[in-house]
């Protein structure tokens, strides 16, 4: 690298993070690199990452990508818990690669269920992996956030959680100590969850993150993962009535209201239905809603995903599927 490249790098580097406000916002609309790095092994779900996807993402107007992974299935199982090299060198390609095509990028700890089951148990090894992972990545610039677990459920209580969300934050803020982390509540992010948060009040680099899935019968109708969805009798579609709408504008209220009283921005880091729907105009419909209802609110997205069971880009057809992507990035 020449001298004069170098020494501009450095300075970058060395610069103080934007204000955590600005750093929500700069995340604009985005979608999640889902059903990759999130399965036992990248390839096991069918979609692997592309260096070409982020200049894609990027050209068709979105401002960022969350990466989901499992950092569990490719670390020991004994202390110190060390991640497996290549993988960890894996996931730092795709995040400077994301980085260098102009995107924002948020790389979690997901699916480590585990923990779930056994909150306690694994409190030294969810915390050692983020040991490893604030390190390696500690010199990149604030164009990355960090979110510390994906949506805490089954055993992991609220107690629990805040015991671990507070011994991984510690852990990240050694080596990392203004960059933004997302920080949700139990029972899979949501938004009637935030009560229970106990965030350190000092710590101003904190994103509340939320997920979104409701009506749940329509947003996974006929889902193959999720046992009897296709017996459901109700989902079929969401037209948009008052009530309908209604009925999310009071969640996103909730999460709005908390947010503002705690002085913390607010992240939609998940929201979607499933392409097994069989109605693609409610789909559609609801999408539309749920981004210009996040955004009247003054919340960032990014949407679930990008190319597999909800995807918004189709991998066999390698197109975009027009009318999802212009209800997610249109005006």
């Amino acid at each position: 690298m020449p001298r004069a490249i170098l020494s501009l790098f450095l300075v970058v580097l060395a610069l103080p993070a934007a204000d955590i406000f600005e750093q929500q916002r700069r995340l604009g609309r985005g979608v999640n690199m889902g059903n990759s790095f999130e399965a036992p092994t990248e390839a096991a779900w069918g979609h692997v990452i592309q260096d070409e996807d982020f200049s894609r993402i990027k050209a068709a107007g979105f401002n960022s990508v969350r990466i989901p992974t499992k950092w569990s299935a490719h670390a020991a199982k004994e202390a110190p818990y060390a991640i497996d090299p290549v993988f960890m060198a894996r996931v730092e390609h795709v995040v400077k690669t994301a980085l260098a095509a102009g995107l924002q990028v948020i790389l979690n700890v997901h699916h480590y269920d585990e923990i779930d089951q056994e909150p306690a148990k694994h409190r030294e090894r969810f915390t050692a992996l983020w040991h490893q992972i604030s390190a390696r990545f500690a010199t990149l610039p604030d164009n990355l956030q960090f979110e510390l677990y994906n949506e805490p459920n089954t055993n992991h209580s609220a107690e629990e959680w805040n015991l671990n969300l507070a011994a991984a934050l510690k852990e990240v803020r050694a080596t990392n100590p203004t960059r933004a982390v997302h920080i949700g509540g139990v029972k899979w992010n949501q938004v009637h969850t935030l009560k229970d948060l106990k965030l350190p009040p000092e710590d101003r680099n904190i994103i509340v993150h939320i997920h979104y899935y409701s009506p749940f019968h329509f947003t996974h109708k006929n889902a193959s993962w999720v046992k009897g969805s296709k017996e459901w009798k109700d989902g079929d579609t969401w037209t948009g009535t008052e009530a309908e709408k209604a009925a999310v504008l009071k969640d996103f209220a909730i999460a709005r209201d908390w947010a503002k009283q705690a002085g913390r921005p607010v992240f939609l880091g998940e929201f979607g239905s499933a392409l097994s729907h069989p109605d693609a105009a409610s789909r559609l419909r609801w999408t539309r809603f749920i981004r210009d209802s996040a955004e009247a609110h003054g919340f960032t997205w990014t949407y679930w995903e990008y190319q597999a069971n909800f995807g918004v880009w189709n991998p066999q057809a390698k197109e975009w599927r027009k009318d999802m992507l212009e209800a997610l990035t249109g005006k």
